[in-house]
């Protein structure tokens, strides 16, 4: 017989679901991670670039998979961090407080509503 009994179905799925749903839960927390800490590649001239330690690049491409920022400046081209975007990280933060404010301020309103009834 091919088939497995119901019990083995169940333990293989026990097995593989932990494993999933961590890294379900790691990029969870990286998006949310992304999403309060922005970050750019443009730069003012006085601004301090810190360099990817990445190893010897010799393209845009493998710059851009570790994350780095490519910068030509002269005839090498040079990987540097991306720098923290402040104005857009306070712009969200700013928009998720007032959000929350204002689901928690109608929801006494709401719960009021759906009582009445």
């Amino acid at each position: 017989s091919g088939f497995a009994s119901p019990t083995e179905h169940v333990l293989e799925k026990s097995e593989v679901v932990p494993s999933n749903f961590s890294i379900k839960l790691k990029d969870a927390y990286e998006s949310l991670l992304i999403f309060f800490k922005p970050v750019r590649c443009d730069h003012l001239a006085k601004q301090i670039l810190i360099p990817c330690h990445v190893g010897e690049l010799f393209n845009i491409t493998e710059c851009l998979t570790m994350k780095c920022c490519p910068s030509k400046t002269s005839h090498e081209l040079k990987c540097y961090m991306p720098l923290l975007d402040k104005i857009q990280m306070m712009f969200r933060v700013l928009m998720f407080v007032a959000g929350g404010f204002l689901i928690f301020g109608c929801l006494p309103l709401c719960s009021c509503a759906c009582l009445r009834r």
